[in-house]
């Protein structure tokens, strides 16, 4: 599996962005997927995390983004979305989505298979 993530930028406080993640072979609908961040000079932390799809899809989100972040997926295209709103300053980060293929345990990173190479987010005050 490749993933290849997009969609950061620069963005005021307060402001939104859409990061995408699409992912390479035919399994994609049986992985789980997350995204984390990394900020600089801190460790890599859980963002949010989906299993299934649709109707049928769990989510998980860190405490920090919840009500804020939406996490979202569309099989058909092999593609995971993390949509933000309300960014603040300490959402800067490098974003990574990244997979897991075996029992969903969504916020340990050491659980995930497959890591794409990460989209920076640069949030302003």
């Amino acid at each position: 599996v490749q993933l290849q993530a997009s969609g950061g930028g620069f963005v005021q406080a307060g402001g939104s962005l859409r990061l995408s993640c699409a992912a390479s072979g035919r399994t994609f609908s049986s992985w789980r997927m997350g995204w984390f961040r990394q900020a600089p000079g801190k460790e890599r932390e859980f963002v949010a995390s989906i299993r299934w799809s649709g109707s049928n899809s769990n989510t998980y989100y860190a405490d920090s983004v919840r009500g804020r972040f939406t996490i979202s997926r569309d099989n058909a295209k092999n593609t995971v979305y993390l949509q933000m709103n309300s960014l603040k300053p300490e959402d800067t980060a490098l974003y990574y989505c990244a997979a897991e293929g075996g029992r969903w345990v969504p916020a340990v990173k050491d659980e995930y298979d497959y890591w794409g190479q990460g989209t920076l987010v640069t949030v302003s005050s």
